[in-house]
C-alpha cells in the first residue's frame, strides 16, 4: 500500500514539474530549418557578458546567453537559438542542450505571452497557492502546464521563488513578481496583465515586505533617500583599535590596583 502511494506521488510530481520532454522534438516552428540570430543590440550585450570571463572559459556565459536568447525570442528558447549559442561560445552543442534542459526557467516549448509561474513550495502552499492555481485554471479553462486558447497565458507550478514573506506569489515571464495573492485579486491581475495595467509586487497594498504594523524600525530611512553613505573604513579600523587599547589599559590598571590591595 505504501509503495503504491509513493509511486502515485512520484507520477504526479513528474507530471507537475516535467511536462516538457528532455530530448528535443522537432516541430514546424522549432527545428534546424527555423533560423535564429541575435540582434545587433544583443550582440553588444554578449560582448559585455563574455568580457567578464577568460577567453578560454567562454562556456561560463552559457546561462546568460540562454536567458538573452529566450527573452529576445518571446520567452521561447528554440533549437536554432541553442545552436547559435554553442557556436558563439565555441563549445559542443550538447553542453548547451544539457544546461537548457536541466533548468526549468528555460522554455524549450512555446508558452503564452504571459507565463504564469505560481510557487507551490511549502510557505506558499500553506498560504493558499492551491487556491490560486485552481482560480487560474477555472478562469482560463486550462490545467497546470497548459496554454489558454487565446495564447495569452501559460500556467506552471514551480518551486520556491524566494518571496516567502509575501506568500502566496507568482512570477511572470521569469521577471516580474506578484505577491500576497488571493483568488479574487489573482483574477483581477489576469485582466490587468491583458490590459497592461498590472501592478508589480504585493497585491494587497503592502509596501515591500513590511508587516501588518508597517515600518517599526529605521523610521528615518524614508526621509534620507538623498543621503549617500560612504564609510571611511580606515578611520573605523583606527577607532576600533584605539578602543581595544583603551580597554586593555583599563584592565591593566584594575589588575595592578587589585595586586596593590593584596599587599
Amino acid at each position: 500500500m505504501i509503495q503504491k502511494v509513493v509511486q502515485l506521488v512520484q507520477r504526479r510530481s513528474i507530471q507537475r514539474f516535467s511536462s516538457v520532454f528532455v530530448a528535443h522534438r522537432n516541430r514546424d516552428d522549432n527545428s534546424d530549418s527555423v533560423p535564429f540570430d541575435f540582434t545587433d543590440e544583443n550582440y553588444k550585450k554578449i560582448e559585455g557578458i563574455l568580457s567578464k570571463f577568460p577567453s578560454n572559459e567562454k562556456k561560463s556565459g552559457t546561462i546568460p546567453l540562454l536567458m538573452l536568447a529566450q527573452k529576445q525570442n518571446n520567452n521561447f528558447l528554440s533549437l536554432s537559438a541553442m545552436k547559435k549559442i554553442a557556436k558563439i561560445l565555441e563549445i559542443p552543442e550538447m553542453d548547451v542542450f544539457e544546461t537548457a534542459s536541466f533548468y526549468s526557467m528555460f522554455n524549450r516549448e512555446r508558452v503564452g505571452k504571459f507565463h504564469l509561474q505560481v510557487c507551490g513550495t511549502t510557505p506558499c502552499q500553506l498560504c493558499g497557492s492551491k487556491d490560486i492555481i485552481k482560480a487560474i485554471e477555472q478562469q482560463l479553462n486550462i490545467k497546470n502546464g497548459e496554454t489558454s486558447a487565446d495564447g495569452l497565458f501559460t500556467l506552471q507550478e514551480v518551486e520556491c521563488l524566494g518571496a516567502c514573506a509575501n506568500a502566496p506569489m507568482m512570477q511572470v515571464n521569469n521577471e516580474w513578481v506578484y505577491e500576497d495573492l488571493t483568488p479574487e485579486n489573482t483574477l483581477k491581475l489576469l485582466e490587468d496583465l491583458k490590459n497592461g495595467t498590472d501592478k508589480k509586487g504585493p497585491q494587497n497594498g503592502r509596501k515591500n515586505a513590511e508587516g501588518p504594523q508597517g515600518r517599526t524600525t529605521l523610521q528615518n530611512i524614508a526621509n534620507q533617500q538623498d543621503i549617500k553613505y560612504d564609510r571611511n573604513f580606515e578611520a573605523a579600523k583606527k577607532e576600533w583599535l584605539d578602543q581595544k587599547e583603551k580597554e586593555r589599559l583599563e584592565a591593566e590598571k584594575k589588575k595592578q590596583a587589585a595586586q596593590q590591595a593584596k599587599k
